[in-house]
């Protein structure tokens, strides 16, 4: 797909039809520091797009600029067809920053009405807005209890009430489920579905990978403010599974018939095998068996998106 993007000021031809989020060559430096380099990538409408990188990775700031925070050094955005910045297209993006607090002495309600009048949104509406949140994340028992007396769970749930004020077409989630239970990510992951079913795409900005791979239709891996990987989870991970087995006896003259079956890796007694098909296991165990090898174990087990984030931080693919 052709990329397009608008200068400000420039006519949006088919708008409708953009793609949620496009940058190219996104940088942003405060003073010698870079915290952005050369962001480039493009967001469809209606996934939820996973952003994973390191801390110091330049994830936040790229959020930030996205959602007309803090003006890009250079380079060029555009949100929902429009440049980044537009008034009118930034009604229809919802933000859940990283660090939030909201007044302990309002409730709710009171929370969700402050947000409705800094949106603009009109009076008639605001009652219904309020509910219809309060119900997608399940505080409508609650709307009128202080946020003081919340958990972080409930808070976090209070916040991504205020992300969905106004229906918007794009929300930006900056770790959604940091310090969050189990319990509290699993209910966020829920909402966070409910969203897409709605035809809203989610910009999902996380170090947690267990739960990006959990919810995300597409993930960006980025490193150093550049985009090092894109795509679907199985095009992330390829094709590579992980055989993990624990052998004695075997001669370092006969290690070499691992490389028939795929890429070694040898610590003490445990060989980890990458790249192998899990039919092929048994025919690797009849090989160490009859060169002479005591095989203690066998545990075959795919790639995780963890293991590939680390492959590609330390610059293997």
């Amino acid at each position: 797909m052709a990329e397009t993007l608008f200068a400000p000021g420039a006519a949006v031809p088919a708008a409708a039809v953009a793609p949620a989020i496009q940058t190219r060559e996104l940088a942003k430096s405060y003073g010698r520091i870079t915290a952005l380099a050369g962001l480039t990538m493009s967001v469809p409408r209606g996934e939820i797009f996973g952003f994973l990188g390191p801390n110091g990775a330049g994830k936040t700031t790229a959020v930030k600029l996205l959602v007309g925070l803090t003006r890009p050094t250079s380079g060029e955005a555009s949100i929902l067809g429009a440049p980044v910045g537009d008034r009118l297209t930034r009604r229809r993006v919802g933000y859940l920053p990283e660090l939030f607090r909201y007044q302990d002495w309002l409730s709710a309600r009171e929370v969700l009405t402050l947000h409705c009048e800094l949106a603009g949104i009109p009076r008639s509406r605001r009652s219904e807005e309020i509910d219809h949140a309060l119900t997608t994340v399940g505080l409508a028992a609650r709307a009128d209890d202080r946020v003081g007396t919340f958990s972080k769970g409930m808070q976090q749930r209070l916040g991504l009430g205020v992300a969905m004020l106004g229906q918007p077409d794009l929300i930006f989630l900056d770790e959604p489920t940091s310090a969050l239970d189990p319990v509290g990510r699993h209910d966020v992951r829920e909402i966070i579905r409910t969203l897409k079913a709605r035809g809203v795409t989610v910009f999902l900005n996380s170090h947690l990978l267990s739960e990006v791979e959990l919810v995300c239709d597409r993930v960006a891996v980025v490193d150093h403010g550049r985009v090092i990987a894109l795509g679907t989870i199985p095009e992330i991970l390829g094709e590579t599974n992980l055989v993990r087995m624990r052998i004695t006896d075997l001669s370092p003259s006969a290690e070499i018939v691992f490389h028939r079956f795929g890429t070694v890796e040898i610590q003490n007694d445990w060989y980890a095998v990458r790249g192998m098909d899990a039919e092929r296991i048994p025919d690797l165990v009849a090989e160490i068996v009859r060169l002479g090898g005591r095989v203690h174990a066998v545990e075959p087990r795919q790639q995780t998106l963890e293991d590939r984030f680390l492959q590609l931080l330390g610059g293997t693919s």
